[in-house]
């Protein structure tokens, strides 16, 4: 039975702020009809999900959402609609783009020729709208003034806009109401005056909070506007009544209270707060912001006829030539074909020397050429590049949710049922106990509990910090795929490493190279029979001779399992191992048979070069150990890990590499079914493994160890099955993301600590439990400050992460 296609859609969301808000979406996304998969990212600010029927799923989807209180960020636009002749062509336009993925709703109207779409942006463009239109024999009108083609970037930036005004007139108009209320209650009709004052904070710049705890409760949920409307809008009630019907207080013998300033303050705290939050995290998501910035808008394409042409990126094709001038953005992925130059790779790599770039070498989106002009053909285009690969890891990774972040879930699920519960008991106790002023210290206190409660500090503890460590990570040249690699990568007490592309270059190299009579006419011969070699080994002595020149060679053999011979000027010459000389009977001085022994017994591979009377020289080649190898596996050994190699190579050279690294723990001619046992068998022994490879032979290994690293430059499988992809190949990295691990699940624990002691201390406090020890009762303002400040101070706490080394 053939098994259906799902497709993949991201719905950018407004208001979801803590992982208690994603947990009600993400329960009322379990209600929608055809969906296979759905996950709510706070970080991303997006919803996740899977469907087999993605366009009316999306519809679904939205319209849950919007009914739980949140928002779902679309554009809605207004396109002519040309060609239509009748009624039935209306809804034949309205069908074909309402089946569009992407597309929440769509309405033409006949009557103007028009049709306004609903539709999710950097999902689907007008472009695709009319695309599609015209397909069935109509079309769409979509160059129009306005630009319809905003980001979700600009619209966020606007909802910030929108926030940023609120708060500044929510505190305007907060300001006389407290002062009033502090100092100038006595004055005539002081309490109209707050009352007028404070009306607008509550029902215009606050109404968000009443409508979204509304949606909530329709659908027997709760949270934090939940607690902000009660507070304030129990506080807003009381105050109203008692301006009106002060009498009701006054003939028993109490005096009527009014807290409007509390109201319209808390309500300018926690906007305030929602503000300060937003643009702090904001700053955690720069890493994101750096790696979409890196591709140009446009590039210079070459056209058949060699006519440079200025051309949006998104119209750029696999196969097109495109000029690269100094200075710039390299856009796509592709293949150098004219011309050369030092390519700046630090933002994918890490490393800041630039690369020398030569004709068939590789270029990747976001680096940026240095002097030289080339052009280059691209490969890969849009989605395929690198960089959107890259992108894609990190806001995947910063989307996840740790493991220590399934507790909070559970607490923040129930937080706000157990505020409520406390509030009315706290309410309930001092009317019982409290005398003459009972009711009104009982309702101050049901406000303060409400107010100080702060589910969303919880809610933020875990992702914020994810996000930055995440980024950082990634301005580090290391991906992390998810939140729980990067929490138990600081528990790793074993490490594997594959010996070829990991600890070494993974290509063999000329190590060493002693002439018996060093002479540039002997060099020459030696360059010009490897050029003809096929051997694999050849390759290194070509590039070790790059700057000798070829001289005409006849007579050219190959001779299986020995090497090559070939004739020069009439003379012969032999490449190859020492069976060959020796079956040649070619004479070898003792300086020669020293050094080709000393470089056997470290696991060189020998090859002799001689004429037809005696050898003229001897030549190491070796897989040579990389640079960055020998300080990596200190640093790891100091970090008290265990380290193993394993390798498919021979035992003496797996013992070569293993003794000059320092490594003690090694294996050689190992499987790659026997690479995934071995880590078993640690993982048996109750170790925490984590295994770096960069080969398809490595990716069983990857996938069963507890961390895995893949190195950047290796197999494409070998970075789908890791967690983690070091991108510049550089072991160093794997100490650095040691520590980066260890630094977030640190900030994690301070923000979750801040964050739980906070509203243990705050919320008996608020509720009056030191007022019988000495009559301190917390002012409803003073909580709305504090409970906003819980929230931003755990995100400045995350922030920190930035800073440190």
């Amino acid at each position: 039975m053939a098994t259906i296609a799902t497709k993949t859609m991201y719905i950018p969301l407004e208001g979801v702020e803590s992982e208690h808000c994603a947990l009600i979406v993400d329960n009322g996304l379990k209600q929608v009809k055809n969906l296979q998969f759905h996950k709510v990212e706070v970080n991303n600010h997006r919803a996740v999900i899977e469907s087999s029927k993605i366009s009316t799923a999306i519809p679904d989807a939205v319209k849950t959402i919007r009914d739980l209180g949140y928002e779902v960020t679309t554009i809605k636009s207004t396109f002519p609609v040309l060609e239509m002749t009748c009624a039935a062509c209306a809804v034949s336009v309205e069908s074909i783009i309402k089946y569009l993925d992407g597309v929440v709703n769509a309405s033409v109207n006949f009557a103007t020729a028009t049709v306004t779409v609903e539709y999710l942006p950097d999902t689907i463009t007008p472009e695709d709208l009319k695309t599609a239109v015209q397909s069935i024999g109509y079309d769409l009108l979509t160059e129009t003034n306005e630009n319809v083609t905003q980001t979700l970037e600009e619209l966020h930036e606007k909802k910030f806009n929108q926030l940023k005004w609120r708060t500044i007139k929510a505190v305007l108009f907060s300001i006389p109401v407290v002062t009033i209320g502090m100092f100038y209650m006595d004055m005539p009709y002081a309490n109209y005056i707050m009352w007028i004052l404070s009306t607008p904070v509550i029902l215009l710049f606050g109404k968000d909070f009443y409508i979204n705890a509304y949606k909530q409760a329709k659908h027997r949920s709760t949270n934090m506007d939940t607690l902000v409307a009660l507070s304030t809008g129990v506080a807003y009630v009381f105050s109203v009544f008692n301006t009106l019907f002060a009498d009701f207080w006054h003939v028993r013998g109490m005096h009527a209270h009014v807290y409007f300033e509390t109201a319209a303050v808390v309500i300018a705290f926690i906007l305030l707060g929602k503000l300060l939050e937003e643009k702090a995290k904001g700053n955690t998501s720069t890493a994101i912001k750096k790696l979409m910035g890196l591709q140009p808008k446009s590039v210079t394409v070459v056209d058949a006829d060699g006519n440079h042409i200025d051309t949006p990126i998104d119209k750029v094709n696999a196969n097109d030539v495109i000029l690269v001038k100094p200075g710039e953005k390299i856009a796509v992925d592709g293949t150098l074909i004219k011309g050369h130059s030092y390519v700046d790779e630090s933002m994918l790599s890490g490393e800041p020397v630039p690369v020398l770039k030569n004709e068939d070498d590789k270029v990747f989106a976001g680096t940026i050429n240095q002097k030289g002009s080339f052009q280059f053909k691209a490969e890969k285009v849009g989605a395929e590049t690198m960089l959107a690969q890259i992108i894609k890891m990190v806001q995947d990774a910063q989307g996840s949710k740790a493991p220590v972040q399934k507790l909070v879930d559970k607490i923040a699920g129930i937080f706000v049922p157990i505020v409520i519960g406390i509030a009315i008991i706290a309410f309930v106790s001092w009317l019982t106990f409290g005398g003459d002023n009972g009711f009104t210290q009982g309702l101050i206190a049901l406000v303060t509990v409400l107010v100080i409660a702060c589910p969303c500090a919880l809610g933020l503890a875990t992702p914020t910090a994810i996000m930055v460590g995440v980024g950082k990570g990634a301005e580090k040249g290391i991906l992390i795929k998810d939140a729980e690699s990067l929490e138990l990568t600081k528990n790793v007490n074993a490490i594997i490493l594959d010996k070829t592309g990991t600890i070494t270059e993974g290509k063999p190299v000329v190590t060493n190279m002693h002439w018996l009579d060093n002479n540039d006419n002997t060099r020459q011969v030696l360059y010009s029979i490897e050029k003809q070699s096929e051997h694999p080994l050849a390759e290194a002595v070509i590039q070790h001779l790059d700057n000798a020149s070829s001289i005409a060679i006849s007579n050219f053999e190959s001779i299986t399992g020995r090497g090559a011979k070939a004739s020069a000027n009439d003379v012969t010459y032999y490449v190859g191992n020492q069976k060959l000389l020796n079956e040649q009977s070619i004479q070898i001085s003792d300086q020669l048979l020293e050094m080709a022994n000393q470089w056997s017994d470290e696991a060189k591979t020998v090859i002799w070069f001689a004429n037809s009377k005696e050898a003229l020289a001897v030549l190491a080649i070796a897989d040579k150990i990389k640079d960055t190898s020998l300080e990596a596996i200190k640093q790891l050994k100091h970090l008290g890990i265990e380290v193993y190699m394993l390798t498919g190579d021979n035992e003496s050279t797996a013992k070569a590499i293993a003794a000059q690294t320092g490594i003690a723990h090694f294996k050689a001619e190992v499987m790659p079914e026997q690479k995934a046992a071995f880590v078993k068998s640690l993982q048996s022994e109750g170790k925490i493994v984590a295994m770096v490879g960069d080969g398809i032979n490595d990716s069983a290994a990857l996938a069963q160890a507890n961390v895995s690293i893949a190195m950047g430059k290796g197999s494409d499988i070998a970075m789908d099955v890791a967690k983690m992809t070091i991108i510049s190949s550089d072991l160093n990295k794997i100490p650095m993301a040691i520590k980066l691990s260890k630094q977030t699940v640190k900030a994690i624990r301070q923000n979750l600590f801040w964050a739980f002691i906070y509203n243990i201390i705050g919320i008996p406090i608020a509720a009056g439990i030191l007022y019988p020890i000495n009559g301190f009762l917390l002012n409803p303002m003073i909580a709305g400050a504090a409970m906003a400040f819980s929230s931003v101070s755990v995100v400045g706490n995350s922030l920190l992460l930035k800073l440190k080394k």
